[in-house]
């Protein structure tokens, strides 16, 4: 049996900011309207504030094209923020803008959302980063999907970059992920045993108005609604541009490690989505220095171990997708700590979270000409 491409491609959400009063700025409509706001034949996407921009990489087949890919488009950003003296951050909440002064971007889909969900749109502020993994046999797909949604808290833990929120401390690491899980039809999905079962409940939500189509299911992973890809959301946004490789990286070979036990006529034990929402609130909390629920054993490990455990279980698929990088990447992550357990260091030394925006502001431009 063939193996599956597993091609990847990248979304990154960026926040605009001004260098000088850190706060952010609404002008993604002056970043639309440019007829050059095009890169590798993907346009730069409106979000639903006008302080987010949003790009994203076209189809590659390795992390090492997605690396490439996401340096052109980071300093494409750069450079057009920087024609009217702004920066770009990535980081998934703002350290210190508020979700109320924020413009909404003035296009149909975003006043609709708003219209729609009223506070819980506009309150909407955080910024992420979506991974496509390429699948066209829509059995396995729903496969990979049902069996890697037991490791995304551990995606999230490594992601975390969101531990202030208007001027506040939240005491989370990933305040983002509370956040985006106000949306309906958003959070972790449940098991579904075959592609028409997922098909009848998106059926049965368009044909009683509550979507318009499937672009409004916001689970942390879900089939993509145009291409054939299952696309993973749960994960923060990496400030530094080499860490959301190693993400992108480890996605593809849990892929590959499913369609392997697949071919062997092997399967992994599915849990439900009550008990990885245990582990998602944990990761989301305390990120790396929580401790995850091995569902198997009902045991706790710290998240350290238990990422070092995966990565130890896909040592077969990352010498086969030649991402040993990316896992170094990933090591470093787990010895360091995330952008979340860095930022709130800062504010810890220097009481300043203006430090922590000029520190996003910095780590976004890492790896860029």
């Amino acid at each position: 049996m063939k193996r599956p491409e597993l091609t990847l491609g990248v979304e990154e959400e960026y926040q605009v900011v001004d260098p000088e009063s850190r706060e952010l700025q609404s002008v993604i409509s002056h970043f639309t309207n440019r007829n050059e706001a095009t890169i590798y034949h993907r346009t730069i996407s409106s979000e639903l504030h006008q302080s987010m921009v949003e790009l994203g990489t076209g189809v590659c087949r390795t992390p090492d094209e997605v690396m490439q890919e996401l340096k052109s488009q980071r300093e494409y950003i750069r450079d057009l923020a920087a024609e009217r003296g702004l920066r770009i951050v990535a980081g998934s909440t703002h350290p210190v803008s508020r979700w109320e002064e924020q413009e909404i971007s003035p296009y149909d889909r975003y006043q609709s959302l708003t219209s729609e969900y009223q506070i819980v749109a506009r309150r909407m502020l955080v910024w992420g980063m979506h991974v496509h993994v390429g699948i066209s046999d829509k059995a396995f797909l729903m496969d990979v999907m049902n069996i890697t949604r037991y490791y995304l808290p551990h995606v999230l833990a490594l992601t975390a970059s969101s531990p202030f929120w208007g001027g506040l401390d939240t005491g989370m690491k990933s305040y983002r992920a509370f956040v985006a899980d106000d949306f309906p039809r958003s959070g972790m999905p449940d098991v579904f045993g075959s592609w028409q079962e997922y098909e009848a409940l998106a059926n049965t939500l368009i044909n009683t108005n509550c979507l318009d189509d499937t672009s409004k299911i916001w689970w942390n992973v879900r089939p993509h609604h145009t291409y054939p890809t299952l696309e993973y959301r749960i994960m923060d946004i990496c400030p530094r541009m080499e860490d959301g490789v190693a993400i992108a990286a480890l996605l593809q070979a849990l892929a590959l490690w499913v369609w392997k036990l697949r071919s062997k006529n092997l399967t992994f034990r599915l849990f439900s989505k009550d008990l990885i929402d245990e582990n998602k609130w944990r990761a989301a909390r305390e990120g790396l220095d929580c401790k995850l629920i091995n569902l198997g054993t009902r045991e706790e490990m710290p998240a350290r171990t238990a990422i070092r455990e995966l990565l130890s279980m896909l040592s077969e698929e990352v010498t086969e997708l030649q991402i040993g990088s990316q896992v170094e990447t990933l090591h470093r992550i787990l010895e360091t700590g995330s952008s979340a357990d860095k930022q709130r260091a800062i504010y810890r030394d220097t009481g300043d979270l203006s430090q922590v925006v000029d520190f996003l502001m910095e780590e976004t431009l890492v790896g860029l000409d």
